[in-house]
């Protein structure tokens, strides 16, 4: 864990990972076996992130690599013909939308995180991170969605943008980590996802988010809500 970093945080951005993996739970129809394979992910993870093994930053290829490569490898092995399937069945856009709400806290998090010199300025709000605004626009968006105030591809649209800014924010903190494939934020690199809890930030919270952003619309192409 950081050190002098208040436990607060630690705990904030904790309940906010249980929070996104509760709300993924429900929005997709209760599917115990795929929380258990994101619970054993979420608690490997930790435990390699709690040994320190991720501060290593000159190894190559990154040891960081071992958070991102199985996080892409789980997102496109759930978007496969059967998986995706199986998900689009049983899948609860009325909750789903809600689920980006915990991109608050996290924005929140991630503010405080530059306040203790952990992230560059530009992973903020106050920089180039503008994913606060899925945060801030999803509870809105979902009560307008269920009082059926808005089309789907209203909604289509607000996903579409919403999952623009998560990517470019994910391809943003990649790059201003401190690796040597390092991009930007050189005076104060991109460390706190090689600590935990943080690390459960690209392993666990990005991929679901990303993940529910694709279904929704995939299922809002296919389905009539109106």
């Amino acid at each position: 864990m950081i050190e002098n970093l208040s436990n607060w945080i630690n705990i904030l951005f904790l309940l906010t990972t249980i929070i996104t993996m509760v709300l993924f739970y429900f929005s997709n129809g209760k599917p115990n076996k795929i929380i258990m394979v994101i619970l054993l992910w979420s608690a490997l993870q930790s435990v390699i992130a709690y040994s320190g093994f991720y501060q290593n930053t000159k190894s190559i290829p990154p040891r960081f690599s071992l958070v991102l490569l199985p996080s892409t490898l789980f997102l496109i092995y759930g978007l496969l013909t059967k998986q995706r399937a199986y998900v689009l069945e049983k899948h609860n856009i009325r909750i789903s939308i809600f689920l980006h709400f915990v991109r608050l806290p996290v924005e929140i998090v991630l503010l405080l995180l530059f306040l203790n010199n952990m992230i560059p300025e530009l992973m903020t709000f106050e920089g180039r991170n503008f994913d606060i605004l899925a945060g801030i626009t999803s509870p809105i968006v979902g009560y307008l969605f269920i009082k059926r105030k808005l089309s789907n591809t209203l909604i289509i649209a607000w996903n579409v943008i919403c999952l623009g800014l998560v990517l470019f924010i994910l391809i943003t903190g990649v790059l201003s980590l401190e690796t040597p494939f390092q991009q930007f934020g050189f005076e104060q690199p991109n460390k706190a996802l090689f600590y935990f809890p943080f690390i459960l930030l690209p392993a666990v919270i990005v991929p679901i988010v990303i993940y529910t952003h694709i279904i929704d619309i995939i299922k809002l192409r296919q389905t009539n809500f109106s």
